[in-house]
């Protein structure tokens, strides 16, 4: 029998990551982080930039988790993720770089909260995020195409780091 939303028993649970948006402004995306982020009972979400879409498009989208998760939304992501380091955070940014790793093979039981940097639908995460980050990773692909929807990227690095902050 498939359960409801009021059925599961699933335990719920906050782990202490933030995920930091580098100028993500597509409402659908936007709406979708929001339940991502609820889904994988995150810390904080940071929308960093200028545009930053709260309407009908994105609440569609986010099935009211904007209404759960705690968020922001601040001007300068280097600010902010500069900050977070400053803070302790193990910064980790989710791109496709000369120096990127495998993001199954990072550790991520390290102690300290976890900051996930994601960036702009087209652009990526900027470089100079880049420059001050502790890890980059990117996510193996074995099909033709060399990148995938930042929404679906962020699912993917949330379930690796809380199934491994779950087995602790």
């Amino acid at each position: 029998m498939q359960l409801t939303h009021y059925t599961t028993k699933f335990n719920q649970q906050q782990f202490p990551i933030t995920v930091v948006s580098e100028n993500v402004s597509n409402a659908p995306n936007i709406g979708s982080l929001f339940r991502a982020c609820d889904a994988f009972g995150i810390e904080k979400l940071i929308f960093c930039g200028t545009d930053i879409p709260l309407g009908r498009k994105m609440t569609k989208t986010s099935r009211s988790t904007e209404k759960s998760v705690n968020y922001q939304i601040q001007k300068s992501a280097l600010e902010v993720v500069t900050k977070l380091k400053q803070d302790n955070y193990f910064i980790i940014s989710l791109e496709i770089s000369t120096n990127s790793q495998a993001l199954n093979n990072i550790n991520f039981n390290i102690g300290k909260p976890i900051a996930i940097i994601i960036g702009d639908e087209n652009f990526g995460v900027s470089e100079d995020i880049l420059n001050i980050s502790d890890a980059i990773a990117h996510i193996n692909m074995y099909g033709q195409n060399s990148s995938m929807n930042v929404v679906q990227a962020t699912s993917i690095t949330l379930y690796e780091i809380t199934k491994q902050l779950s087995q602790k």
